[in-house]
C-alpha cells in the first residue's frame, strides 16, 4: 500500500474543488485547471481535505501516488503558483522578452526565437535571467527545460543555460 497516496490533500476556504466524470477542476485565487484522473481512481471531497481513493479496494497500483501528488500539486498552482528561475553564463549571451516572443542570443550565429506558452509567464529582470512563473507545474518544467535544451552548460567553463540553484560539475582542462 502507498503511504503518500494514502495522506490527505489539506485544502483552504477559498479553493472550490469538482470532481465529475473523470475530470478533476480547482479553482483558486491564481486561475482554474483541469486535470483527467485515471479511471481506477475517484476523488473524495470534504470540506478540508480531499482524498485520491482507488475503486478497487485490494488495489497496490503505482499511479495511487502519482495521482494524488499530481492533484496536490494542481491545488498548490491554483494557490501560490510555481516558479523556476534560468541563468544565461557566458559571454554575450543575454535574454530579452518581446510579445509573445523570448529572444536568446546564445552565442550561436543566430538568434533564437522561443515562442511563450499561453500558461506560462516570462520575464527577463536582468539580461542572463529568466523568471518562468505558471500555475501549471508541468508546462512550467517542460517550458524552462525546452529553453535549457538550446544550450546545455558544458562542464569545461560552465557556459551555457542552467537552473539557478543547479550546480554544474566542472572537469580540468587539458595539460601540457
Amino acid at each position: 500500500m502507498s503511504r503518500i497516496a494514502k495522506n490527505p490533500i489539506r485544502i483552504s476556504k477559498d479553493i472550490e474543488c469538482t470532481f465529475s466524470e473523470g475530470i478533476f477542476s480547482v479553482k483558486g485565487k491564481l486561475g482554474n485547471l483541469q486535470i483527467p484522473i485515471n479511471s481506477k481512481f475517484s476523488i473524495d471531497i470534504k470540506e478540508e481535505e480531499i482524498k485520491v481513493i482507488p475503486i478497487n479496494e485490494n488495489t497496490n497500483d503505482p499511479n495511487w501516488g502519482t495521482t494524488r501528488a499530481i492533484v496536490a500539486n494542481t491545488i498548490d498552482g491554483v494557490t501560490n503558483g510555481f516558479t523556476k528561475t534560468l541563468e544565461l553564463n557566458g559571454t554575450g549571451y543575454r535574454a530579452s522578452v518581446s510579445g509573445s516572443k523570448l529572444k536568446l542570443e546564445l552565442g550561436f550565429s543566430h538568434d533564437i526565437n522561443f515562442d511563450i506558452p499561453t500558461d506560462v509567464k516570462i520575464e527577463c529582470p536582468k539580461q542572463n535571467l529568466i523568471k518562468l512563473t505558471s500555475i501549471n507545474k508541468e508546462k512550467l518544467g517542460a517550458a524552462a527545460a525546452k529553453i535549457r535544451s538550446f544550450r546545455k552548460p558544458e562542464p569545461f567553463k560552465g557556459k551555457g543555460v542552467k537552473y539557478i540553484d543547479e550546480y554544474i560539475f566542472r572537469k580540468e582542462g587539458k595539460k601540457k
